[in-house]
């Protein structure tokens, strides 16, 4: 490689450390590193803003951009708050069956809603009523971190590695949904059995804490019903358009935005309420992420590490296969599953191109996704709830995360390994 594709391995790998290691915030990392990419000419404006390959990804900002305000506009009408005490009334109190209940809403609301704010949205209400019920909340917020990662990784939006992996190879909410959604289904059957074994044996059932539960009114909890329903109609078309994508040729992105669009204009919420309940700094973040990975394309490393790989598996589909979930796996525990798909979806793409499977974006998907789970810092959702769980007085340590989290690591890509291989390689 040349001297210019070593100095970007070299900016690349240090803004990655910065983001790893926390030492400063990770949008600061990922804009400095792009910035210094743009300096060095490692990659230009063309390239940065206008390529499809080597360039800033538009089709994940928007769609990110579009499904962030309408969550927004739901999170004012109080369904969230609603379906907590809901479960907890479900489960009478018990604070097992309230886990399995959150677990589950947490793993659906995560597939189809992206899961940082799945998490943002359920991890309040679960101290309310964990408060209700005099148990520990920790348990409650790791599990349903955990659950977010494993339900979001059944559809196109749930995950944002999985938006990457769409874009990147041309994949369709309808492609989740047949080669992702019915084994994560397993693994929730699955996973909801770990919870039990990991903290079931531990909680107290209070007589006298449940009937207090009994006696909440989740009907109070909707804020405002008209709201509510304006925003259920907008998201169900917004679903239905997702799924409908082989018929009307809307890409996800132009969908998220119409709906967007259409729940702003025709509700009384101000655009200022919709648009401050955007997350910017994580698109600014992608978008960073997206110049420096650009940048690797553009001097050849991305090219020189997939003619690597090619020669290291010797054309074996089998061997790629599973060394590319395994890694993925490990990685993603290592450092947050976003730059590393956004790292690793170029290189999956040429190994595609050079006569791989599609089997090789499912491998990538279900390893980042399922991976995120082993560490504290592994995905987005784990952050999230550390930080709310800090804030309300309930901290939960790096370690005492990690532990459970790598069992369900574990556990859930040795399951993932036979599915792949009995349905794309046998």
């Amino acid at each position: 490689m040349s001297a210019l594709a070593w100095a970007s391995v070299a900016v690349f790998l240090a803004a990655y450390t910065l983001i790893a290691s926390e030492k400063i915030h990770r949008v600061a990392a990922a804009l400095g590193g792009a910035g210094i990419m743009l300096l060095i000419h490692a990659t230009g404006a063309e390239a940065a803003f206008f390529s499809e390959d080597a360039g800033i990804d538009w089709n994940v900002i928007f769609l990110l951009l579009g499904m962030m305000v309408i969550v927004g506009v739901l999170k004012e009408t109080g369904v969230f708050e609603y379906l907590a005490i809901w479960a907890a009334k479900r489960a009478r109190g018990r604070p097992f069956r309230l886990m399995v209940l959150l677990v589950v809403i947490t793993a659906l609301a995560s597939a189809l809603l992206d899961n940082v704010t799945t998490v943002l949205l359920i991890a309040p209400v679960t101290f309310l009523v964990c408060e209700r019920l005099a148990v520990n909340a920790a348990p409650f917020l790791i599990a349903e971190a955990m659950a977010s990662n494993i339900g979001g990784a059944a559809t196109l939006v749930g995950d944002p590695p999985n938006i990457i992996i769409a874009s990147r190879g041309g994949l369709s909410f309808n492609d989740f949904l047949i080669h992702m959604a019915p084994m994560i289904v397993v693994l929730m059957a699955v996973f909801i059995g770990l919870c039990w074994l990991m903290f079931g044996r531990s909680f107290r059932y209070d007589p006298e804490r449940a009937e207090e539960v009994m006696a909440l009114d989740e009907r109070e909890a909707i804020a405002d019903r008209r709201l509510l329903w304006q925003s259920l109609a907008v998201l169900a078309l917004v679903m239905a358009a997702f799924v409908l994508h082989p018929v009307l040729h809307y890409e996800p992105s132009i969908v998220a935005l119409l709906g967007a669009g259409v729940l702003v204009a025709v509700t009384k919420i101000r655009t200022e309420q919709a648009i401050a309940e955007v997350e910017w700094p994580t698109l600014v973040f992608f978008a960073g992420l997206f110049v420096m990975v650009g940048a690797l394309v553009e001097t050849g490393v991305i090219g020189a590490l997939s003619e690597t790989a090619v020669a290291a598996t010797a054309g074996q589909p089998e061997l790629t296969t599973m060394g590319l979930l395994g890694a993925s796996a490990v990685l993603s525990a290592i450092v947050d599953n976003i730059p590393y798909v956004a790292t690793m979806s170029p290189i999956v793409e040429q190994l595609v191109q050079a006569g791989g499977d599609q089997v090789l974006w499912w491998a990538l998907a279900f390893g980042a996704d399922l991976g995120g789970n082993a560490t504290a810092v592994g995905a987005a959702a784990n952050v999230v709830v550390l930080g709310i769980a800090a804030r309300n007085g309930t901290p939960i340590s790096f370690w005492q995360f990690t532990k459970y989290g790598l069992v369900v690591t574990v556990v859930t890509v040795v399951l993932v390994a036979p599915y792949l291989w009995l349905r794309y390689l046998v």
